[in-house]
């Protein structure tokens, strides 16, 4: 019996150990399909491409999603593209929350904002849905409006009638090059969140 229980409670290797606190879930919203890539609507996805490209880390097909592990000064980053299409994005963020026991705190989605001028960034902590079905579903499926979001805006330029149209349609050669700028500041947004904190982050980036 004493073995039984000795083996039951001894402690893993330092080496398998790692520090829930010190993991991270970067979830970036989007379709999957080569149609959706270029796509207002997919800049999750699109950012954690140019974050992937810049630190040549590879994405892997898993269980809903695209996933990829990043590690930086001791913390890990999952970064996960759901493959359930936008309106179920919270099945996703659940599963790899629960499978990697990454704390709600350390979550973070990207999402694009009509709300907000091209290019613009928040950085919250918590907010409502605004309408956008990714959000609506990761509110639903995690029953709370408590965890972080990377709001990227992609402005409201769009007639009336003609937002669905606008969401899925594709940057304007003009958007493009603006957007190196702003895919490079996305990157430096997602690591200060796990270096440095929310509140950092938000005081450090928001509305620049």
């Amino acid at each position: 019996m004493w073995s039984f229980l000795s083996k039951l409670f001894k402690k893993k290797p330092q080496s398998d150990y790692q520090d829930p606190m010190k993991k991270y879930l970067i979830v970036g919203l989007g379709n999957i399909g080569a149609e959706y890539a270029n796509t207002r609507h997919n800049i999750g996805f699109k950012i954690l491409d140019h974050f992937a490209n810049k630190e040549s880390i590879t994405f892997e097909t898993q269980k809903l999603g695209d996933v990829a592990s990043y590690k930086l000064k001791g913390r890990t980053f999952i970064f996960l593209k759901p493959s359930t299409y936008m309106n179920l994005s919270g099945k996703a963020i659940v599963y790899w929350l629960t499978k990697e026991n990454i704390p709600l705190e350390n979550l973070l989605v990207i999402t694009d904002d009509l709300n907000l001028s091209f290019g613009s960034i928040r950085v919250k902590t918590k907010g409502s849905d605004g309408g956008h079905n990714g959000l609506k579903d990761t509110q639903a499926k995690l029953n709370t409006t408590n965890y972080n979001r990377f709001r990227f805006g992609i402005s409201d330029a769009f007639n009336k009638g003609q937002q669905v149209d606008y969401v899925l349609g594709e940057w304007t050669d003009e958007e493009n090059e603006k957007l190196k700028e702003r895919l490079d500041k996305s990157v430096e947004i997602i690591k200060s969140f796990g270096l440095a904190g929310i509140n950092i982050t938000m005081n450090t980036f928001n509305r620049k």
